[in-house]
């Protein structure tokens, strides 16, 4: 199949799921932004995303765009890899034109994978899977609490140095993975990708900063 077995295949995919994952973080900040003004406007969110079959055949879809986007991202670096073979240690000085984020987005992946696991055991462990298994108060706190949870997670330094540890990756691997999903896409030529790389720094911004206020301001609030 094309998808899967050609290099562009492969990044076509890689770059539809990116950009699914994007839109579902930008309406995931959204509705993290609600907490900072009502908690009750903010359970009441969690309440309608609770158990429900759209909630859930929401989150099955999105767990499946996330692990394709893995698989695809780690055969992607290895197939790139073996392609290169003794080549990629010829040189050690890297082109200057290479960004940052462009050489290092495995490692960026592995902790952006990584915080994603810390925010499942904190919140979705805690909210819909509790009551999945019929123990809604499982994390101490009533599953459709989203507030309480919110406080508890970041009232806790060592939680909220990880989350900001976290969104500093996840700002670098979007400002690369952005416009990169748009140039595999076909806006590679000159005056579009510029622009592309614009937008995907101030999306990418908006989106991290949507998440690091939130976290911020209720660490800030329980000190």
């Amino acid at each position: 199949m094309w998808l899967s077995n050609s290099s562009i295949g492969r990044k076509v995919v890689m770059s539809v799921t990116g950009i699914a994952l994007v839109l579902f973080l930008t309406f995931h900040m959204l509705m993290n932004l609600v907490a900072l003004f009502s908690a009750e406007g903010y359970n009441m969110v969690c309440e309608f995303l609770g158990t429900n079959w759209y909630a859930l055949l929401g989150t099955l879809a999105l767990a499946a765009l996330f692990v394709i986007h893995i698989i695809y991202a780690f055969w992607l670096t290895m197939m790139n890899r073996a392609a290169r073979g003794s080549e990629r240690y010829a040189v050690s000085a890297k082109p200057k034109t290479v960004e940052w984020a462009s050489q290092n987005m495995l490692a960026l992946g592995v902790v952006v994978i990584l915080g994603l696991a810390l925010h499942l055991f904190n919140f979705w462990y805690n909210m819909m899977f509790a009551e999945l298994i019929g123990n809604p108060m499982m994390g101490g706190l009533s599953a459709t609490d989203g507030y309480g949870y919110i406080v508890e997670t970041f009232s806790n330094p060592v939680f909220f140095v990880l989350y900001i540890v976290w969104l500093v990756a996840l700002w670098f691997h979007l400002t690369h993975g952005f416009w990169s999903a748009m140039q595999t896409l076909g806006w590679n030529n000159t005056i579009w990708i510029e622009r592309w790389k614009c937008v995907s720094n101030i999306y990418s911004t908006i989106i991290v900063l949507g998440f690091m206020l939130v976290a911020v301001a209720f660490f800030v609030m329980n000190l």
